[in-house]
Protein backbone atom coordinates (compact mmCIF):
# COMPACT_ATOMS: atom_id res chain seq x y z
CA UNK A 1 0.00 0.00 0.00
CA UNK A 2 1.28 3.45 -0.89
CA UNK A 3 1.77 6.17 1.68
CA UNK A 4 -1.50 7.99 2.36
CA UNK A 5 -1.20 11.67 1.47
CA UNK A 6 -4.78 12.95 1.51
CA UNK A 7 -8.14 12.43 3.18
CA UNK A 8 -11.24 13.07 1.09
CA UNK A 9 -14.59 13.57 2.81
CA UNK A 10 -18.16 13.23 1.69
CA UNK A 11 -20.27 16.06 3.12
CA UNK A 12 -24.00 15.36 3.63
CA UNK A 13 -24.54 13.01 6.55
CA UNK A 14 -20.82 12.76 7.25
CA UNK A 15 -19.47 16.24 8.02
CA UNK A 16 -22.85 17.84 8.57
CA UNK A 17 -26.17 16.55 9.85
CA UNK A 18 -28.08 17.43 6.68
CA UNK A 19 -29.73 14.14 5.69
CA UNK A 20 -32.93 14.90 7.68
CA UNK A 21 -33.13 18.28 5.95
CA UNK A 22 -32.74 16.71 2.50
CA UNK A 23 -35.36 14.10 3.39
CA UNK A 24 -37.83 16.76 4.57
CA UNK A 25 -37.29 18.79 1.41
CA UNK A 26 -37.78 15.75 -0.82
CA UNK A 27 -40.82 14.56 1.13
CA UNK A 28 -42.51 17.96 0.90
CA UNK A 29 -41.81 18.51 -2.80
CA UNK A 30 -42.72 14.96 -3.84
CA UNK A 31 -46.21 15.50 -2.44
CA UNK A 32 -46.84 17.50 -5.61
CA UNK A 33 -46.79 14.24 -7.58
CA UNK A 34 -48.54 12.28 -4.82
CA UNK A 35 -45.38 10.31 -4.07
CA UNK A 36 -44.89 9.24 -0.47
CA UNK A 37 -41.26 9.14 0.61
CA UNK A 38 -41.35 6.39 3.21
CA UNK A 39 -38.60 5.72 5.73
CA UNK A 40 -37.58 2.59 3.80
CA UNK A 41 -37.28 4.56 0.56
CA UNK A 42 -35.27 7.25 2.34
CA UNK A 43 -32.75 4.65 3.46
CA UNK A 44 -32.54 3.24 -0.07
CA UNK A 45 -31.86 6.64 -1.65
CA UNK A 46 -29.49 8.19 0.90
CA UNK A 47 -26.37 9.50 -0.83
CA UNK A 48 -27.91 9.74 -4.29
CA UNK A 49 -27.97 12.98 -6.24
CA UNK A 50 -31.40 14.57 -6.66
CA UNK A 51 -31.43 13.49 -10.31
CA UNK A 52 -30.85 9.85 -9.38
CA UNK A 53 -33.34 10.15 -6.53
CA UNK A 54 -36.03 11.38 -8.91
CA UNK A 55 -35.23 8.62 -11.41
CA UNK A 56 -35.54 6.08 -8.59
CA UNK A 57 -38.94 7.44 -7.56
CA UNK A 58 -40.19 7.68 -11.14
CA UNK A 59 -39.52 3.98 -11.73
CA UNK A 60 -41.71 3.18 -8.73
CA UNK A 61 -44.52 5.62 -9.50
CA UNK A 62 -44.31 7.64 -12.77
CA UNK A 63 -45.82 11.14 -13.09
CA UNK A 64 -46.39 13.62 -15.90
CA UNK A 65 -45.91 17.04 -14.33
CA UNK A 66 -44.04 18.87 -12.83
CA UNK A 67 -40.86 18.01 -14.75
CA UNK A 68 -37.77 16.45 -13.19
CA UNK A 69 -36.03 19.81 -13.55
CA UNK A 70 -38.79 21.69 -11.71
CA UNK A 71 -38.87 19.17 -8.86
CA UNK A 72 -35.07 19.16 -8.59
CA UNK A 73 -34.95 22.94 -8.36
CA UNK A 74 -37.60 23.04 -5.64
CA UNK A 75 -35.84 20.38 -3.58
CA UNK A 76 -32.53 22.21 -3.99
CA UNK A 77 -33.92 25.58 -2.94
CA UNK A 78 -35.72 24.14 0.08
CA UNK A 79 -32.76 22.06 1.28
CA UNK A 80 -30.01 24.61 0.60
CA UNK A 81 -31.82 27.32 2.54
CA UNK A 82 -32.38 25.12 5.59
CA UNK A 83 -28.95 23.49 5.55
CA UNK A 84 -27.12 26.82 5.47
CA UNK A 85 -29.36 28.17 8.23
CA UNK A 86 -29.70 25.19 10.55
CA UNK A 87 -27.40 22.22 9.90
CA UNK A 88 -24.76 21.37 12.50
CA UNK A 89 -21.54 19.37 12.37
CA UNK A 90 -21.70 15.63 12.94
CA UNK A 91 -20.09 14.40 16.18
CA UNK A 92 -16.33 14.35 15.81
CA UNK A 93 -16.27 16.04 12.40
CA UNK A 94 -14.46 19.22 13.40
CA UNK A 95 -11.99 17.33 15.57
CA UNK A 96 -11.07 14.76 12.93
CA UNK A 97 -10.49 17.46 10.33
CA UNK A 98 -8.15 19.34 12.67
CA UNK A 99 -6.43 16.10 13.67
CA UNK A 100 -5.80 14.94 10.12
CA UNK A 101 -4.66 18.36 8.97
CA UNK A 102 -2.23 18.54 11.88
CA UNK A 103 -0.89 15.10 10.94
CA UNK A 104 0.14 16.48 7.55
CA UNK A 105 -2.60 15.04 5.37
CA UNK A 106 -4.11 17.18 2.60
CA UNK A 107 -7.90 17.50 2.85
CA UNK A 108 -10.62 17.69 0.21
CA UNK A 109 -14.37 17.22 -0.14
CA UNK A 110 -16.02 15.07 -2.82
CA UNK A 111 -19.78 15.50 -2.61
CA UNK A 112 -22.90 14.95 -4.69
CA UNK A 113 -24.06 18.41 -3.60
CA UNK A 114 -23.57 21.56 -5.66
CA UNK A 115 -20.35 23.54 -5.32
CA UNK A 116 -22.04 26.58 -3.75
CA UNK A 117 -23.58 24.41 -1.03
CA UNK A 118 -20.28 22.65 -0.29
CA UNK A 119 -18.53 25.99 0.08
CA UNK A 120 -21.40 27.38 2.16
CA UNK A 121 -21.30 24.42 4.55
CA UNK A 122 -17.52 24.60 4.99
CA UNK A 123 -17.87 28.29 5.81
CA UNK A 124 -20.77 27.64 8.20
CA UNK A 125 -18.70 25.07 10.08
CA UNK A 126 -15.67 27.41 10.00
CA UNK A 127 -13.45 24.71 8.52
CA UNK A 128 -13.01 25.97 4.97
CA UNK A 129 -9.38 26.95 5.57
CA UNK A 130 -8.52 23.32 6.39
CA UNK A 131 -9.48 22.14 2.92
CA UNK A 132 -7.34 22.41 -0.18
CA UNK A 133 -10.25 21.92 -2.56
CA UNK A 134 -13.80 20.63 -2.95
CA UNK A 135 -15.48 19.01 -5.93
CA UNK A 136 -19.09 18.28 -6.84
CA UNK A 137 -20.46 15.21 -8.58
CA UNK A 138 -22.84 17.64 -10.31
CA UNK A 139 -19.87 18.69 -12.46
CA UNK A 140 -19.37 15.11 -13.67
CA UNK A 141 -21.28 13.23 -16.36
CA UNK A 142 -22.03 10.60 -13.73
CA UNK A 143 -22.22 11.20 -9.98
CA UNK A 144 -22.08 8.76 -7.04
CA UNK A 145 -22.10 5.74 -6.99
CA UNK A 146 -19.94 6.27 -10.12
CA UNK A 147 -16.27 6.89 -9.11
CA UNK A 148 -15.83 10.02 -11.25
CA UNK A 149 -16.13 12.57 -8.43
CA UNK A 150 -13.40 10.81 -6.44
CA UNK A 151 -11.15 10.25 -9.45
CA UNK A 152 -11.36 13.94 -10.38
CA UNK A 153 -10.74 15.05 -6.80
CA UNK A 154 -7.60 12.91 -6.59
CA UNK A 155 -6.44 14.23 -9.97
CA UNK A 156 -6.94 17.82 -8.82
CA UNK A 157 -4.78 17.03 -5.80
CA UNK A 158 -2.15 15.61 -8.14
CA UNK A 159 -2.40 12.23 -6.39
CA UNK A 160 -3.32 8.69 -7.33
CA UNK A 161 -6.49 7.25 -5.77
CA UNK A 162 -4.32 4.81 -3.85
CA UNK A 163 -2.72 7.73 -2.04
CA UNK A 164 -6.09 8.82 -0.64
CA UNK A 165 -8.42 7.68 2.11
CA UNK A 166 -12.12 8.42 1.66
CA UNK A 167 -14.71 8.88 4.40
CA UNK A 168 -18.32 8.06 3.46
CA UNK A 169 -21.57 7.51 5.33
CA UNK A 170 -23.81 6.26 2.49
CA UNK A 171 -23.57 3.05 0.50
CA UNK A 172 -23.68 4.96 -2.80
CA UNK A 173 -20.74 7.07 -1.67
CA UNK A 174 -18.85 4.04 -0.41
CA UNK A 175 -19.28 2.34 -3.78
CA UNK A 176 -18.00 5.48 -5.49
CA UNK A 177 -14.82 5.78 -3.41
CA UNK A 178 -14.17 2.03 -3.49
CA UNK A 179 -14.54 1.89 -7.28
CA UNK A 180 -12.08 4.78 -7.53
CA UNK A 181 -9.49 2.61 -5.77
CA UNK A 182 -9.20 4.53 -2.50
CA UNK A 183 -8.87 3.24 1.04
CA UNK A 184 -12.44 3.54 2.29
CA UNK A 185 -13.66 4.33 5.80
CA UNK A 186 -17.40 3.85 6.15
CA UNK A 187 -19.38 5.69 8.83
CA UNK A 188 -22.94 4.36 8.37
CA UNK A 189 -25.92 5.64 10.31
CA UNK A 190 -26.69 3.48 13.34
CA UNK A 191 -29.95 2.17 11.85
CA UNK A 192 -28.06 0.60 8.93
CA UNK A 193 -24.68 0.06 10.59
CA UNK A 194 -24.91 -3.74 10.63
CA UNK A 195 -26.08 -4.05 7.02
CA UNK A 196 -23.64 -6.29 5.12
CA UNK A 197 -23.48 -3.90 2.17
CA UNK A 198 -21.12 -1.71 4.22
CA UNK A 199 -18.66 -4.60 4.50
CA UNK A 200 -17.33 -3.31 1.17
CA UNK A 201 -15.37 -0.73 3.17
CA UNK A 202 -11.79 -1.32 4.27
CA UNK A 203 -12.76 0.02 7.70
CA UNK A 204 -16.12 0.70 9.34
CA UNK A 205 -16.58 2.95 12.37
CA UNK A 206 -19.74 4.03 14.24
CA UNK A 207 -18.91 7.76 14.18
CA UNK A 208 -16.12 10.21 13.46
CA UNK A 209 -15.47 10.21 17.21
CA UNK A 210 -14.13 6.69 16.91
CA UNK A 211 -10.44 5.92 17.22
CA UNK A 212 -8.59 4.10 14.45
CA UNK A 213 -4.95 3.03 14.66
CA UNK A 214 -3.84 1.03 11.65
CA UNK A 215 -0.56 0.26 9.94
CA UNK A 216 -0.57 1.92 6.53
CA UNK A 217 2.62 1.62 4.52
CA UNK A 218 4.45 0.67 7.66
CA UNK A 219 3.38 3.94 9.28
CA UNK A 220 0.88 4.09 12.17
CA UNK A 221 -1.98 6.44 11.32
CA UNK A 222 -3.92 7.84 14.26
CA UNK A 223 -7.25 9.24 13.11
CA UNK A 224 -8.88 10.52 16.29
CA UNK A 225 -9.32 9.73 19.93
CA UNK A 226 -12.75 9.04 21.40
Amino acid sequence: MQNIKAAIFDMDGLLIDSEPIWADAAREVMQKVNFELTHALKLQTTGLSIKLFLEFCYKIQPWNTPTFEELEQEILEHAHKNILANAVAMPGAIEIIKNLKASGLRLAVASASHMELIEGVLKRLKIIDYFELWHSGELEEFTKPHPAVYLTTAAKLGLTPEECIAFEDSHAGLRSAHAAGMITISVPAMEVYEHPKFDLAHYKIPSLNHYIFEEMCGQPVSIINE
